[in-house]
């Protein structure tokens, strides 16, 4: 019989848990059971192994993500939403290190992620629409778009701008880089 109050999403918080105190590497079916208090084999019961386990996770995460671009984006238009989505995003992956590392880069190649990745995409292309922007041309400015955040935002989580100038200001260069772009 499963712990009374152990369910699928408990296992998915216990494992965000482990994620969050311990980073990616440490997920295992073993730590969530000892998070949980019940033994490996119960867990089970609630998710279909490590794989869809760590499925589970990453789509909690980037639902996660998909909610901040969101909340960035509601109200703005132009550059102020380019510029919010962009810092959302950063704001993010610094908030969260360990929980970004588990976003997956394809998500769309994964049918349980697919609707999270592209409800992200979604918010981008409605903000590049502001723009003129569509087909061809909207996906390589989205890619631009993503590429720079990303690369600049886990160089940042991992303490790869270890020079002295302020990272704020290196960051709004960015910003200008990405938004000059879309014109």
């Amino acid at each position: 019989m499963a712990r009374a109050g152990l369910s699928p999403r408990a296992v998915v918080d216990a494992a965000v848990a482990v994620v969050d105190a311990d980073g990616p590497a440490a997920l295992t079916l073993a730590a969530v059971a000892a998070r949980t208090g019940v033994a490996t084999p119960s867990l089970y019961k609630h998710v279909g192994g490590l794989g869809e386990l760590r499925t589970l996770v990453s789509l909690r995460f980037l639902e996660e993500l998909g909610d901040v671009v969101t909340a960035a984006g509601l109200g703005r238009s132009g550059d102020d939403a380019v510029s919010a989505l962009l810092h959302g995003w950063r704001r993010y992956v610094l908030d969260h290190p360990h929980r970004y590392a588990f976003v997956p880069l394809a998500p769309l190649t994964d049918p349980v992620l697919e609707a999270a990745g592209k409800r992200v995409l979604d918010v981008f292309a409605a903000v590049l629409a502001g723009y003129g922007l569509s087909g061809a041309e909207a996906v390589h400015a989205m890619r631009r778009a993503r590429a720079v955040v990303h690369g600049f935002a886990s160089l940042e989580a991992a303490g790869g701008f270890a020079m002295a100038e302020d990272v704020d200001a290196s960051f709004e260069g960015v910003v200008a880089m990405v938004v000059a772009s879309l014109r």
